[in-house]
């Protein structure tokens, strides 16, 4: 933790602008826009009220949906505003122009404690672009300025990294603080036995991650669609389940990698197999998957089967740390998504540091019902694959040292 942290500044009636990540997701319901999930709202309360409560002026900015550079109502930032008001209990004010006067209007107005959130980013492309110009505008509308959205802290944009230059200090929020301690700090030495579970659709996603973790894992466990590539390199047929059939190679080198470290690479040894990707489909239990009895042609890997479930909850059993991103099956449709429910049951259930690592793998622990039992759950998707890869993320990286 080279960097400026919240607690190192003084901010008593100063201007604090906060890069917050309320990109949730929203949804019509009977002519209004509601929000259908506020985790990365409720995750900022802490710097919000860190920086009320010390005396600051909060000015709020985010980015929200893909609106390409223009003004779009239906990527507005106003319902989660509203949404925000309501939590905190507090008036938040709401500027419909990101820069410019309308903003330094009602910021010249703030007192110490109140909260104004600035319209979306992404309506002007010079974000996105990380033009200097617009970087020098968001930070004349505040004295210091905080990073709290470990989400879009692998993006260079104006907000996240241009702004560093055109402001005195710049440091991270709690948020951020807390995401950095348990992706960084806590996984460069993790309690052993170390156990990381890798699931998910693509191989390709996870290379540079599953590389980098064979440096400090024990046991790597496989699954989701990604185990298919796996499959194929170890010759055993996978009928029509998708395959990222460039990546075969790769998976080879994977396993190789492992045998030469001495990491135990797990692949999944049954599956729960089907015709269809869809609920009500006919399914059924591949039995052991082995070269000479793979999944048959015209069927799909799915989901784990109670074999892999089974060998998957005697290695949670005995590990300290656990680290898991990406779930095992098409858990969005019930029928397919018994292996990940129980693999997040068993990390709740288990005496290690449990460590969610963003994504899919954040949505399964909460429809399994138990977040609140893991450790640690990421914010951040993209994010928290390119730190636990080693990457620099440029909204860290471009905030004051100590």
């Amino acid at each position: 933790m080279s960097k400026l942290s919240l607690r190192d500044l003084d901010v008593r009636g100063k201007r604090v602008l906060v890069r917050v990540d309320f990109n949730v997701p929203l949804e019509e319901r009977d002519g209004k826009i509601v929000l259908t999930d506020d985790t990365r709202i409720r995750e900022s309360l802490p710097t919000i009220n860190y920086l009320r409560e010390h005396g600051a002026k909060v000015i709020l900015m985010s980015h929200l949906g893909r609106p390409k550079g223009k003004p779009n109502d239906k990527y507005s930032l106003r319902p989660v505003g509203d949404h925000l008001h309501t939590i905190l209990d507090h008036p938040v004010a709401f500027a419909h122009e990101t820069v410019g006067e309308i903003p330094q209007k009602i910021i010249a107005d703030m007192c110490a404690g109140d909260v104004t959130l600035l319209e979306n980013l992404r309506f002007r492309p010079e974000e996105e672009a990380n033009d200097p110009q617009f970087a020098q505008q968001l930070a004349d509308l505040g004295d210091v300025y905080v990073n709290d959205a470990f989400g879009a802290a692998h993006r260079a944009h104006a907000s996240t990294a241009g702004i560093t230059k055109f402001i005195a200090q710049s440091a991270m929020g709690l948020l951020m603080e807390k995401e950095l301690r348990y992706l960084h700090e806590e996984l460069d030495h993790p309690a052993k036995p170390f156990l990381v579970i890798m699931g998910g659709a693509k191989v390709s996603d996870k290379i540079g991650v599953l590389k980098a973790l064979m440096e400090k894992a024990d046991t790597i466990l496989i699954g989701g669609a990604m185990a298919n590539t796996f499959f194929k390199a170890e010759g055993i047929p996978i009928g029509a389940s998708r395959l990222e059939a460039d990546k075969v190679d790769l998976a080879n080198e994977l396993l190789e990698l492992a045998r030469k470290r001495g990491v135990k690479l797990v692949l999944p040894v049954d599956a729960i197999i089907a015709r269809e990707v869809r609920a009500g489909a006919e399914s059924r239990d591949s039995g052991q998957l082995t070269p000479e009895h793979g999944i048959p042609d015209g069927w799909q890997n799915l989901d784990a089967g109670t074999q892999t479930i089974a060998l998957f909850e005697g290695e949670i059993a005995m590990a300290k740390t656990i680290l898991w991103n990406g779930p095992l099956g098409v858990f969005e449709i019930p029928d397919f998504a018994k292996g990940t429910f129980a693999i997040a049951h068993a990390l709740a259930h288990s005496n290690a540091t449990t460590i969610i690592g963003g994504g899919d793998s954040v949505t399964a622990v909460k429809k399994a019902g138990v977040a609140d039992k893991m450790t640690f759950i990421s914010t951040g998707g993209g994010a928290s694959l390119e730190l636990l890869e080693g990457k620099e993320l440029p909204g860290v990286a471009t905030l004051t040292n100590k």
